[in-house]
C-alpha cells in the first residue's frame, strides 16, 4: 500500500516533463520546417537572379573567358543597381564637359564615353550620393582648336584647381575618387604635366604603359575601339580562315619594323610594311581580317593598337605582341582564352608559334572569341554588357578601396 502511494505522484510530476519535451520537439521539428522553406525559397531567388547571356550557350560554356564569372555577375548587378557618378557642371563648354567633336575614329571611345556617361543610370546630379566624381575634360576637343601641349596643361591645371576650391569633394581623399577620361595620346601628353592629376585621380585611358606612368591597380585600361566599323562581326566562319596570319601597318616602333623585316616575305604570314593601298579595292584591310586566323598586333608610337579591337570585331585572334600591355578589362576577362599573348621577342620565332597551336585549341580560341565581342562594342544609347558597361564596372571595382 504505501508503494502504491509513492507511485502515484511520481507519475503525476512526470507528465508535465513529458508534454514539455515534446513541446521542445514540436517547436524545434516548425523551426527546422520553417528554416528549410526559407532557405530553399532564397535558393530559387538566388538560381532565378539575372544571368549573363552573351549567346545561347550555357554558363558552363562561357564562364572559361571570365576570371570568376559568378563574381563578375553578382558585381555587375550590385553596380547597376547602387553605382553613381557625378559629372562636374563647370568650365567653358568650347573647351570641356561636351561631348568630343566626333565619334568616329582613334579618338570614338573617349568621345562614346562621354555622351554615354550623361545617357546612363549611373549619373547623379546629387554629389553627395556620389561614388565617384568624373571631371569632363575633352584634351581631343582642345586638339580640334589646335591647342599646344603646354597650353592645354595650363588649361587642364587651371580647371582642375578651380573645382578643388570651389567643391569639397576633391579634399577627401586627394582625388582618389575623380576620374577622367582620354585616348590615344593627346591626353596623356596634356595632363602629364599636372602631377596632382595623374598620380592621385583615376585614369581612364587608352595608353596603359608604364612609361607614361600608367598604374594598373588605380587606372583602367582604356580600349581603343575605331568605330563604325566598315563591315559586320565576324563569327562561325572559321572555314574561310585560310591565311596563318595577317599584320598590315606603319613602322612607328622597333617591334613594327622587326615584324616587316622577318616576315615580309613569307608565304604563310601576309605581313605588310605599309598599309593597304586603298586603290587596290575597297575595304581590303578589313576583308583580310575575315580570312585569317591570327591577326599580329604589335604596338607602335604607344603600347595600345585600334587594331585588337578589330580583329575581336572580324573574328581574327589577336596576337598580342608585347613585352608590357594592360590589355582592357584584363581584370575581368582571361584573355589567353581567346588571345594569344607573346612578348616582343617572340617575333623570330612568330610563324611556328602560331603553327604549333592544335587546330582544336584555334576552334576555342575563336569560339570564345565571338563571346567578348559584345565588349569591344560603343552604343548609343549604351547596352548593357557593352564597352561603356565594362569601363564602368573596371570604375567600380576601384571606388571599393576609396575610404572617406
Amino acid at each position: 500500500m504505501s508503494l502504491g502511494k509513492q507511485s502515484q505522484p511520481h507519475s503525476q510530476s512526470s507528465s508535465p516533463m513529458l508534454f514539455s519535451l515534446q513541446g521542445s520537439l514540436l517547436t524545434l521539428a516548425i523551426f527546422t520546417l520553417l528554416s528549410f522553406i526559407y532557405f530553399s525559397l532564397n535558393s530559387v531567388h538566388f538560381s532565378s537572379s539575372p544571368t549573363i547571356h552573351i549567346s545561347a550557350d550555357t554558363n558552363e560554356q562561357f564562364s572559361d573567358i571570365y576570371h570568376s564569372p559568378e563574381v563578375f555577375r553578382l558585381n555587375f548587378a550590385e553596380m547597376e543597381a547602387k553605382f553613381k557618378v557625378y559629372i562636374y557642371p563647370d568650365g567653358d563648354p568650347k573647351t570641356y564637359y561636351q561631348t568630343p567633336r566626333k565619334l568616329t575614329g582613334k579618338y570614338a571611345s573617349e568621345g562614346y564615353f562621354f555622351q554615354n556617361i550623361r545617357e546612363s543610370r549611373f549619373r547623379t546630379d546629387d554629389p553627395d550620393q556620389a561614388h565617384l566624381f568624373f571631371i569632363p575634360i575633352s584634351c581631343h576637343k582642345m586638339r580640334g582648336k589646335n591647342t599646344t601641349y603646354d597650353e592645354m596643361t595650363v588649361i587642364v591645371r587651371d580647371y582642375v584647381e578651380s573645382l578643388i576650391f570651389k567643391y569639397p569633394y576633391w579634399n577627401r581623399t586627394l582625388g582618389a575618387d575623380h576620374f577622367f577620361v582620354t585616348c590615344h595620346d593627346v591626353g596623356v601628353r596634356a595632363t602629364e604635366g599636372f602631377p596632382l592629376l595623374v598620380k592621385n585621380s583615376i585614369r581612364v585611358v587608352c595608353s596603359p604603359s608604364y612609361d607614361v606612368g600608367f598604374i594598373p591597380h588605380k587606372d583602367v585600361a582604356l580600349p581603343q575601339v575605331l568605330q563604325p566599323f566598315a563591315l559586320p562581326a565576324g563569327g562561325n566562319d572559321v572555314e574561310n580562315r585560310t591565311t596563318l596570319g595577317f599584320w598590315a601597318g606603319h613602322r612607328n616602333s622597333k617591334i613594327r619594323v622587326i615584324l616587316a623585316r622577318v616576315w615580309e616575305n613569307d608565304t604563310e604570314l601576309y605581313i605588310l610594311n605599309n598599309r593597304i593601298n586603298r586603290a587596290e579595292g575597297n575595304l581590303l584591310y578589313q576583308k583580310k581580317f575575315y580570312n585569317t586566323k591570327f591577326c599580329i598586333c604589335p604596338g607602335g608610337s604607344q603600347v595600345n593598337s585600334a587594331r585588337i579591337t578589330d580583329s575581336i570585331h572580324y573574328g581574327c585572334i589577336p596576337v598580342i605582341l608585347s613585352n608590357y600591355y594592360d590589355l582592357p578589362f584584363n581584370d575581368i576577362l582571361d584573355w589567353r582564352k581567346f588571345a594569344v599573348i607573346l612578348t616582343e621577342k617572340d617575333v623570330y620565332n612568330l610563324k611556328q608559334s602560331l603553327k604549333d597551336i592544335p587546330y582544336s585549341e584555334f576552334l576555342t580560341l575563336h569560339k570564345n572569341l565571338v563571346k567578348v565581342q559584345q565588349h569591344f562594342q560603343w552604343n548609343s544609347p549604351p547596352v548593357k554588357y557593352d564597352a561603356f558597361h565594362m569601363v564602368m564596372y573596371d570604375l567600380w571595382l576601384r571606388h571599393h578601396v576609396i575610404k572617406y
